[in-house]
């Protein structure tokens, strides 16, 4: 996500400087479409609590996705490049291996939430009818 707008070209205003700002802009957006989802998720358990309107073990996915959300955001660049003051727990290797961890949980839990999403939802309805 660092390098997300290093090629898109802001329109020029001397009053901001987005150049230093570009990670604090990223990571607070990608909190706020985080907590979003949390929050349609914990709406739609309100509204529909029984276990036949909704299917409670759905949310594992995001579980799972949180959980990744964290352990992605554990490990600084420096710590993977190996430029850090100090090397942590097991060093450059330790460091890539959470990260790698981090993206398969993501990943998998993505894959999960499209499984889910179609298979009980957008097939359902054809079966019924």
């Amino acid at each position: 996500m660092a390098g997300f707008l290093d090629n898109f070209r802001w329109p020029e205003c001397e009053c901001i400087d987005w150049s230093e700002r570009r990670n604090a802009i990223a990571s607070i957006v990608a909190g706020v479409l985080f907590f979003t989802g949390w929050w349609i998720m914990i709406d739609a358990a309100v509204v529909y609590p029984k276990p036949e309107q909704m299917n409670h073990a759905f949310h594992t996915c995001g579980v799972f996705s949180t959980l990744a959300f964290f352990m992605i955001n554990a490990v600084s660049n420096a710590q993977v490049r190996g430029d850090s003051y100090s090397d942590g727990c097991l060093g450059r290797t330790g460091a890539r291996v959470w990260l790698f961890i981090g993206f398969m949980l993501m990943f998998g839990s993505l894959i999960a939430s499209m499984w889910i999403l179609f298979g009980a939802y957008v097939t359902q309805s054809k079966f019924l009818s």
